[in-house]
């Protein structure tokens, strides 16, 4: 597998200029897709800019300084992605990966109280020994329940490192969502409807503007009020 990627090829939800140089650093297999996520060495550089080269970002994952969802990074390569919570406690660094308005990922401050916890999309569910329940988050986690009390589609805010469930917020009427993928890709919207179907076809999510997207495109981010901070609207 290739280690570099070139500019002109990269994800449109990277926040790069894509003629400043041929290559940038390809992101190793992981928790997020390629185009869901971004290279630890891109965050440390491009972003929060606390180094210049990679060499710098290197020595600092090296010196294990920096922490995803509360766990120290090994590799520059490592993806960052939705919600990932990203610290480098001791120049007091505290940031959300988030999409901007344009579809783009962003790291957005956050107070160090609310770096001890994130929100996780439950992808899928698996019955699994003992009769528990394994829930399957968009981050790779997984997470083991009694009871099967959590349905696909709805978003669990846990505390980092340890996994523990805080809050659920559901995807049903009056949820405010993020749209993560597709021609909305950073939308703030609410929820007017959700349509399930019991066909092949994608369930369908439509929205009080009158415009709509499937369900998988979707991330509940609060019910009244908005869970997390969003990026300031572009201009």
């Amino acid at each position: 597998m290739s280690n570099h990627l070139k500019r002109l090829a990269a994800p449109r939800s990277w926040p790069i200029e894509k003629k400043a140089s041929t290559w940038i650093t390809k992101q190793c297999p992981g928790t997020h897709s390629i185009d869901e996520s971004l290279p630890v060495s891109m965050i440390l550089r491009d972003i929060l800019k606390v180094c210049d080269t990679a060499r710098e970002a290197k020595r600092i994952v090296g010196n294990r300084r920096l922490m995803i969802d509360g766990r120290p990074v090994r590799s520059v390569k490592t993806p960052v992605g939705l919600m990932d919570v990203v610290s480098i406690p001791l120049m007091e660094i505290h940031c959300r990966i988030m999409l901007t308005d344009k579809g783009k990922l962003t790291a957005i401050p956050i107070p160090k109280d609310d770096a001890l916890w994130k929100l996780c999309l439950i992808e899928n569910k698996t019955k699994v020994k003992k009769e528990k329940i394994q829930v399957n988050l968009h981050d790779g986690k997984n997470i083991l329940i009694n009871e099967n009390e959590y349905r696909v589609g709805d978003v669990l805010k846990i505390s980092v490192p340890d996994q523990k469930i805080i809050e659920l917020y559901e995807l049903k009427k009056g949820a405010s969502v993020l749209v993560r993928k597709g021609r909305h890709a950073g939308k703030i919207a609410v929820v007017d409807e959700y349509t399930t179907t019991k066909s092949t076809s994608s369930n369908v999510v439509k929205f009080t503007d009158g415009t709509e997207t499937i369900k998988d495109n979707v991330f509940v981010i609060g019910n009244e009020e908005l869970a997390v901070k969003l990026p300031e609207a572009s201009t």
